[in-house]
Order: C-alpha cells, then sequence, then structure tokens
C-alpha cells in the first residue's frame, strides 16, 4: 500500500472530521458561485497530503483533542487558495486531471473565491486559540505568495541559478509543508526538539516533492502529474531541470534556451530539442540526486522522533515522493 493511502487509512476518522469542516466552511449564503468553485478543487480526487500531515504530526505526538482537525482543514484551505491563484497566474488548463477552475468560470471568480479561502482559512486557525500556530500558518502563507513574486522574476531569467531555484520552491511548496508538520506538533504540546523534527521534516518533504514535480514536466504521465506534459517549458518556467541545462549549456544550446525561455519564441519541435539537451546532460539524473538527498534529510528528521506507526509511514512517504520518478 502506499504511504499516502497508509495514512488515509490510519487516520480516517480524523480525514473524514476534515472533509465535514471543509464542506462546512466552504458554504456561502450569498455566494454560491463561492463552494461551486471550491468543490471543483476541493473534491477532485486529490491526495490531501498536506492536512493529513498535520493529523499525522499532532496524534503520533499523543495528541488527544479536535483542533488538530481544524488546522488541517485550514492547511487544506491555503492550498486549495493558492492553487486557484496559480492557474490564474500560470493560465493553466488542467489541474488533477480536470479543467482549471479559472477555465470553467473565469479568472476573477478563481482570484476572489481563494481571497476567500484564505479568510476561511485565518478564521479556523483563530479558533485554535494559539498565538504560537497563528504564527507559524500566518508566516507560512506571506512565504508562499513571496516565493510566488520571487518566481515571477526568476522564471525566464536565464541568470536563475538553483540556490534562487531553492529559495523560490521553498516559499511555494515546502514552507506549507513545514507548517502543516510544525503546527501538530505545537497543538499536541510536543518538546521543542520533536517541533523542529517535523518542521524540517515537512521542509524536506516539500523540496523533494516538488523537485520530483519538476522533473515529471519532463517525461511523467498527465495522469501521475494531473497536468500536460511539457506545461513548465509553455510557460517558460526555469525548473531545476533546465538550470542544470543552462548550467553546462552549449554556446549553441544558450541561444536555443535564449530564445524560447527568455525571448518566449517556442516553435514547433522546441519541446523534443529541450528534452533531447537534458538527456544529453543527464540533467533529469542529477535532479533525482537532488530529491534523494532531500528525502534522505526528510527521513533522518522524522525518524528522530519517538516510535509509532505514523513515523514509519511518514518515514516510507519521503522515500514514496521519490519513487514517481524511479
Amino acid at each position: 500500500m502506499a504511504p499516502q493511502d497508509a495514512l488515509s487509512d490510519a487516520l480516517s476518522a480524523d480525514m473524514a472530521a476534515v472533509n465535514a469542516l471543509i464542506r462546512a466552511r466552504m458554504a456561502s449564503e450569498h455566494a454560491p458561485r463561492i463552494p461551486e468553485v471550491t468543490a471543483h478543487l476541493v473534491e477532485a480526487g486529490g491526495k490531501r497530503l498536506r492536512p493529513l500531515l498535520t493529523l499525522a504530526a499532532a496524534r503520533m505526538l499523543g495528541y488527544g483533542g479536535q483542533d488538530h482537525v481544524k488546522l488541517a482543514a485550514t492547511v487544506e484551505f491555503i492550498h486549495t487558495a493558492t492553487l486557484l491563484h496559480d492557474d490564474v497566474v500560470d493560465e493553466s488548463q488542467r489541474r488533477r486531471g480536470r479543467p482549471t477552475a479559472n477555465l470553467l468560470w473565469d479568472n476573477k471568480s478563481s482570484v476572489l473565491v481563494g481571497d476567500y479561502l484564505f479568510a476561511r482559512s485565518f478564521q479556523l486557525m483563530v479558533e485554535t486559540g494559539s498565538l504560537r500556530v497563528l504564527d507559524i500558518l500566518a508566516n507560512a502563507s506571506a512565504t508562499i505568495a513571496e516565493g510566488e513574486v520571487l518566481q515571477l522574476t526568476a522564471a525566464q531569467d536565464l541568470k536563475t541559478d538553483e540556490a534562487i531555484y531553492l529559495q523560490v520552491i521553498r516559499g511555494k511548496t515546502a514552507a506549507l509543508f513545514a507548517a502543516a508538520t510544525e503546527v501538530g506538533g505545537v497543538i499536541a504540546g510536543a518538546d521543542e526538539r520533536h517541533v523542529t523534527a517535523l518542521r524540517d521534516y515537512g521542509d524536506a518533504l516539500g523540496i523533494a516533492f516538488q523537485i520530483v514535480d519538476d522533473m515529471l514536466d519532463y517525461g511523467g504521465s498527465a495522469t501521475v502529474i494531473g497536468k500536460n506534459t511539457g506545461d513548465d517549458f509553455r510557460e517558460r518556467k526555469l525548473t531545476l531541470p533546465l538550470i542544470k541545462a543552462v548550467a553546462r549549456a552549449t554556446a549553441e544550446e544558450r541561444s536555443f534556451w535564449t530564445r524560447v525561455i527568455e525571448k518566449g519564441d517556442q516553435q514547433e519541435g522546441d519541446l523534443a530539442q529541450a528534452m533531447a539537451i537534458l538527456a544529453r546532460h543527464d540533467a533529469i539524473s542529477a535532479c533525482r540526486l537532488d530529491a534523494l538527498g532531500w528525502a534522505a534529510k526528510a527521513k533522518a528528521a522524522v525518524n528522530s522522533l519517538p516510535e509509532h506507526p505514523l513515523r514509519d509511514i511518514l518515514s516510507r512517504l519521503a522515500d514514496f515522493v521519490v519513487s514517481r520518478v524511479a
């Protein structure tokens, strides 16, 4: 059984409560489009990985209350809001294998419903009565937005290096993974070293997850990635595979990257040529080594926590994330 499915099974009662809370809080008495747009994305078959991480962290460290359910719903609302906004910014047409909300409705609806979900998430986190939880999730929300803005300026600049890339994905992806696990430990009243280990696990897992996602854009199936292969290339996003290829580029290859990424002059056959250059420089294999390194860091962090069946599943999850590009 895949670790995500094992997590879902182990936390099924908690997850049912989270799903019920999400449905209740995404309702709107005055604007029926809000639950329509939200339901399209929330109920599209996503794995609910981030809320599962919050539930697992809390339960693993002995939490017996119900505030972890509110925090898990909070994390999912923040994630859904960012997806709605991202699809508008990226002009995406597919998400989780389905047409995006901005395609089915419009950009205005996606942006405003995303804003509504952010507001709902802050209402939920306040209800836990923990200022520290509020601080962690508010900081994560700001970091996510900062990462997305940084990506706007860095994505089409061939001077973007691996350090800037790491800063981008730490913001846009890893920040919410880290917050999801950290708040689970905080609400459980865990020892500080355990809270730190949970945060480190989420951070490393999120980085590995995003590196793998960026690799899959150059060879993953649409079923696995939930979008069209080559979307990042068409959107001129300078992700890690391209950054590695650009760093090793010949003069002719650099001219190609300048045309298709910086200038946006893409022609028939350019994606195939890009993938050929990636293969020539073994860029995908190099990315996989990076992802494996981050997965190992995630496992080291979570394995420092007290023994628990959920801890073992979280450790296997780090391996599973990278296995998607085995």
